[in-house]
């Protein structure tokens, strides 16, 4: 009786969609510890900084990307894929703040938009970069 074994491209396709998966999921809870970390050091050191939701969105979003940059640095990430990641953080709220100054839009809708465009706008910048983010 013989066994088969898989190829070997197909262990490193799953191996590679993995390392994939696991570093969104990684930058999804490196954002949710930027806010809750640093969220309340933000309150702190500014005081009122969410009486101006335009402000609040962009301070968040500097929170998220701060706790990423750590996180992908920590896992040796380059500097280009840190700063495309980052930037993911603030693209959805720099297109959403131009209807929001014009009042085509609710500050809710600014900050909940923001926040659900991040995430596809966090897998265009890993797929910018397969290589570096699939690598095993």
């Amino acid at each position: 009786m013989t066994t088969q074994t898989p190829p070997r491209h197909a262990h490193s396709r799953g191996r590679r969609t993995w390392h994939l998966v696991r570093h969104y999921l990684e930058m999804v809870v490196a954002m949710v510890v930027g806010m809750a970390v640093l969220g309340p050091v933000e309150a702190l050191l500014w005081p009122g900084v969410d009486d101006r939701v335009d402000v609040h969105a962009v301070v968040m979003a500097t929170n998220m990307a701060v706790a990423m940059a750590a996180w992908m640095r920590f896992r040796g990430h380059s500097w280009p894929a840190i700063a495309e990641m980052s930037a993911a953080m603030y693209v959805p709220f720099a297109v959403l703040l131009v209807p929001y100054w014009a009042g085509a839009v609710s500050g809710s809708f600014l900050f909940t938009a923001g926040h659900v465009l991040m995430l596809p706008a966090m897998a265009l910048a890993m797929w910018w970069r397969l290589d570096e983010y699939a690598g095993c």
